[in-house]
């Protein structure tokens, strides 16, 4: 009889260590849809930050309707319109007051005029950048992330936007990724002296 206990303790346990193994090896091969699944976990919520984040007031063209001004869909995200006209400035109002264009993609004042830039998944927005690059500008106000470049200019909240986790910029980073590619060379900052 004890024999028998024995036997049967032995193979329930050889079940157990089998059935271990068999879990452990079918976790291990779920491994790259879990993957696939925080990719695309990763992006919703990027979605979800520049949303929430007010990323469209400024980079985003607008069109205007009976409700006044709303986000151009087909230019969502990218930029001052390389080809808007902007009026003449003035300089002595720019010593005192921030000034923003009828787009919401420009703004000027005593640091000259800043154009937002484009953001989409273009080449001439972010399409070309590192994730690594994207964390400087908006941790350090590097324009495209670059050591030794200018500083970012205002409006462009970055001093706010740097106090975001990692898992956040990463998001943001992500979602902009997935974005509509869409084609705008935004326009050079102006310096003060230069300005109309």
């Amino acid at each position: 009889m004890k024999k028998q206990l024995y036997t049967f303790l032995g193979i329930a346990a050889l079940t157990a260590l089998i059935i271990a193994g068999c879990k452990a090896k079918v976790e291990t091969e779920n491994k790259p849809a879990d993957t696939a699944a925080s990719k695309e976990e990763l992006v919703k919520r990027g979605e979800y930050l520049v949303a929430i984040a007010g990323c469209d007031d400024c980079h985003s063209p607008k069109v205007f309707g009976p409700e006044g001004p709303s986000i151009d869909m087909q230019k969502r995200l990218s930029g001052h319109p390389q080809d808007a006209e902007l009026p003449p400035v003035n300089k002595d109002a720019m010593k005192n007051w921030v000034l923003f264009g009828m787009q919401n993609t420009t703004a000027a004042g005593p640091w000259g005029i800043s154009f937002a830039a484009n953001i989409t998944s273009d080449e001439s927005g972010i399409g070309n950048w590192t994730e690594e690059q994207f964390i400087k500008a908006m941790r350090e106000g590097k324009y495209k992330g670059l050591d030794n470049s200018r500083p970012l200019l205002p409006p462009m909240p970055w001093q706010s936007y740097k106090n975001m986790t990692d898992e956040d910029l990463k998001a943001v980073f992500a979602y902009l990724m997935t974005t509509k590619p869409v084609k705008n060379i935004v326009p050079a900052p102006v310096a003060p002296p230069d300005m109309k």
